[in-house]
């Protein structure tokens, strides 16, 4: 009788991490127009503002380039806005970092998708990215 549970446990653990893996991302919903007016940590993210730093998108795509387990989801540099896509590396949960340049001033916010917490991830991600583009 335990062995069915444990069996019907690991099986629902397996699929939960293959959906997590697999699940489309729909760019119509991460990749928006970002019109927040200042800083804020938040319990499954961060947003930030570089005031007067449009120009330096390219150099900042570079960066996020750079980071591990992570792709443009969509958009361009051209564009003005670039969302991307991190994966954890464990389990490989998704987090969207949207990077637009309106207004003159780069704006980022970084969020996850499943779950209510992200233990910092994605503001220190962020936090990283504006460490290395002022370096």
């Amino acid at each position: 009788m335990w062995g069915f549970f444990g069996v019907l446990v690991l099986i629902m653990v397996a699929s939960f991490a293959l959906w997590v893996r697999i699940a489309p991302s729909d760019p119509e919903r991460w990749h928006i127009p970002l019109t927040f007016d200042g800083n804020r940590d938040l319990e499954g993210g961060a947003m930030r503002i570089l005031r007067g730093q449009a120009d330096r998108l390219a150099e900042l795509d570079a960066i996020a380039q750079a980071t591990e387990r992570t792709e443009a989801l969509a958009g361009t540099v051209e564009e003005g806005r670039i969302t991307y896509v991190t994966r954890s590396q464990l389990w490989g949960f998704p987090d969207y970092t949207t990077v637009d340049t309106s207004g003159g001033d780069l704006r980022l916010f970084a969020r996850l998708r499943f779950g209510k917490g992200d233990m910092g991830v994605n503001k220190a991600r962020l936090d990283g990215w504006i460490a290395a583009l002022k370096a």
